[in-house]
């Protein structure tokens, strides 16, 4: 096994247990008393789903459904930021509405309820499992290219 392999073994190992740890985290943080607050765990189990299908099926198929699902991950971290953020400067503005928007901000940026920046943990599982998928050898002269070739489909 080269070492490039090795490392993609380890991303995907990473990947999973961030999955996996994740997951039980926000489920005993009952993370799913609103619609916005199933994001991350509809996310989470879509993004196990996949995993377990690249693992048991592999190939180019899989990969791309690793690389889409991925950017959802980006996509619900830095909106989960901005929700925690808002949530967070809106109980400070309440307390006080009186205070200056850079006293807010501090506030907000420091509150342990809800944590602004722990939804940059979704984040970090995309850019994991999007290193994982980067030229990924399944992508190389894969079904999905020689299909759109043969179909007249531009890439």
């Amino acid at each position: 096994m080269n070492t490039l392999s090795m490392v993609r073994r380890c991303l995907l190992a990473v990947l999973a247990l961030g999955l996996a740890g994740t997951g039980i985290e926000l489920v005993l943080l009952e993370h799913y008393e609103t619609a916005v607050q199933f994001v991350p765990l509809v996310s989470i189990a879509l993004g196990a789903g996949v995993l377990i299908w690249h693992l048991v099926k592999g190939g180019a198929v899989t990969i791309r459904a690793l690389q889409a699902t991925m950017l959802l991950f980006l996509i619900a971290g830095i909106a989960g930021v901005g929700f925690h953020f808002r949530g967070a400067a809106e109980f400070q503005l309440e307390i006080d509405p009186s205070q200056s928007r850079w006293d807010i901000f501090k506030k907000a940026m420091r509150a342990k309820a809800p944590p602004v920046l722990a939804p940059g943990l979704m984040v970090q599982l995309g850019l994991v499992g999007l290193v994982y998928a980067y030229r990924h050898p399944a992508l190389d002269g894969s079904e999905f290219r020689s299909r759109s070739l043969s179909d007249g489909v531009m890439k």
